[in-house]
């Protein structure tokens, strides 16, 4: 564990020379004072890497010094070639760039990393999208992609889901792009709106990449915005992503459910409802159903998403979503009450 961090301190230092023992921390997921203890094991194992204290200062190696510590080894090899999504690379306009780096790559490898390399990418396969949805494109992701390169600020219009069945309303935001993020088939973007960076979250903020209807520059010019040094998207999505699934909750049904109703409700709706639903639950009845609160991202979804469930569950409210299920149970009814036309 030891030595794998010491080879990893080395290669930060030689890859950022001037990172500093807290930015080192942060990276090795270590304190500072773990980090000084490194240095001086580096130092001790004839590795020139040296404090230089000022507003420049920070951790480097001698002049000229370079470790021979880049060698790949056949598990590296292997998994450098899973580290991409063949669609993901498609959806952003990268997959061409992606092939032209693997073959440099591959032609750089001794064979028998070149096999080993090649071995995973047959037995591997990474596919992000969710069962049952086709994987596309929103139009304007290789847009926002180049926005999020080159550090540019955009003006995008974005489709806000509308509340209790009202329509979506779309507003318009200045944003600062920081990322892009596949989640189960489904791109978003997370950036920053710069008129909120005072603010007690910072500004930080999420939006579902297909519902961006427009993009366009700032007004007022497209030069770079000055990234936060210590934003992290991985970390920041770990964090926020629960939060946010939840946030697009928006609505409430309350529905009675069977007990076979009860174990299918986690398939037929949103995950990020369902223990608080569950929390919700009454004790069953003497039939052996519970009724609960379900948190949902609107009617029309909820209307979608429930009516899998057929006559396992029940909605009570609101009114307006239980008159339209009665409507679409006397649809079915009058559908199937009758035999089907003779079809000879």
């Amino acid at each position: 564990m030891r030595a794998a961090r010491l080879i990893r301190m080395a290669l930060l230092v030689q890859s950022s020379p001037g990172l500093t023992a807290a930015a080192l921390a942060r990276e090795l997921e270590v304190s500072e004072r773990t980090v000084i203890r490194d240095a001086q094991a580096l130092q001790d194992a004839g590795v020139p890497i040296r404090a230089e204290r000022g507003r420049t200062g920070g951790y480097r190696l001698a002049p000229g010094y370079r470790t021979r510590l880049t060698t790949l080894r056949p598990t590296e090899a292997e998994t450098l070639y899973l580290s991409g999504l063949p669609t993901a690379l498609r959806d952003l306009g990268l997959s061409d760039a992606a092939d032209g780096a693997r073959l440099k790559l591959a032609a750089t490898m001794l064979p028998s990393l070149r096999a080993a390399a090649e071995a995973s990418a047959r037995r591997f396969h990474l596919d992000a999208p969710a069962w049952f949805r086709e994987p596309s494109a929103p139009e304007l992701l290789p847009e926002l992609a180049r926005a999020v390169w080159s550090d540019r600020t955009v003006e995008l219009a974005y489709a806000r889901p509308g509340r209790d069945g009202a329509p979506p309303r779309t507003v318009t935001r200045l944003l600062e792009p920081y990322g892009l993020v596949l989640k189960a088939g489904v791109w978003y973007v997370v950036g920053r709106l710069p008129e909120e960076s005072a603010g007690r979250d910072g500004g930080w903020r999420t939006y579902r990449v297909d519902r961006v209807t427009a993009l366009g520059p700032a007004p007022g010019g497209d030069g770079p915005f000055d990234r936060v040094p210590a934003f992290d998207l991985a970390a920041h999505w770990r964090a926020h992503s629960a939060g946010f699934a939840r946030a697009l909750l928006r609505a409430t049904v309350t529905v009675r459910l069977t007990e076979r109703g009860l174990r299918r409700l986690p398939a037929a709706v949103d995950p990020a409802g369902v223990a608080e639903a569950l929390a919700s639950a009454t004790a069953p009845d003497a039939a052996g159903r519970v009724t609960l609160d379900l948190p949902v991202e609107s009617h029309d979804v909820a209307f979608g998403q429930l009516t899998g469930l057929g006559a396992d569950v029940e909605v009570l409210a609101p009114a307006g979503l239980r008159v339209r299920f009665r409507e679409h149970a006397r649809a079915l009814a009058a559908l199937y009450g009758t035999a089907p036309e003779d079809q000879r």
